[in-house]
């Protein structure tokens, strides 16, 4: 057996080793400090990451839900205008009739020959109002005329309309009494 030689250490070597070991044991132990901060702060970035793509997701679930709220609420007022338009479109078309109506009506009443105090452009009252029965329907035709006949409108006519007003205002007494 071969025996070692052990050199004995002096105690310059054995001061310079603690003095290494413990600059070691420092710089280890600030190393691990260091890392324990970088681990909390880390864990914070991460906690803070967690609760900003939370508050993202709901933003977005919001914002999903406030834009199928006004998909809804565009879509009820296109149907309101759809509808509106129709009702308009319909109304326009009714009115057009009576006026073909009453520009037959117009057209008889000019082919009859006119009693010397008549002016033969004004249709008489009593055709306008032929086939009223209430009140109410007497206003309604009234309304519908006024709109018709009115100077104020591309066909309108002064003398037709004071007739109308003439039978209207007899017509509605008939009706009160």
């Amino acid at each position: 057996m071969s025996m070692q030689t052990v050199v004995p250490e002096t105690q310059d070597d054995i001061m310079a080793f603690q003095q290494w070991f413990f600059k070691k044991t420092i710089e280890i132990e600030r190393d691990k400090r260091k890392l324990e901060d970088d681990k909390r702060r880390l864990e914070m970035q991460r906690e803070k990451l967690e609760r900003d793509r939370k508050d993202f997701c709901r933003q977005k679930e919001a914002d999903a839900k406030f834009r199928a709220q006004e998909e809804y609420v565009l879509r009820m007022k296109q149907q309101v205008l759809e509808d509106e338009l129709r009702k308009l479109a319909d109304e326009k078309q009714h009115l057009e009739r009576k006026r073909e109506f009453y520009d037959r009506v117009r057209q008889y009443q000019q082919k009859q020959e006119p009693t010397p105090q008549e002016n033969p452009s004004v249709v008489k009252g009593e055709l306008f109002f032929i086939g009223v029965q209430s009140e109410i329907a007497l206003k309604k035709r009234y309304k519908d005329l006024v709109r018709i006949y009115h100077p104020d409108n591309m066909c309108g006519d002064t003398e037709t309309l004071q007739e109308i007003n003439r039978e209207y205002d007899r017509l509605r007494m008939l009706f009160a009494v």
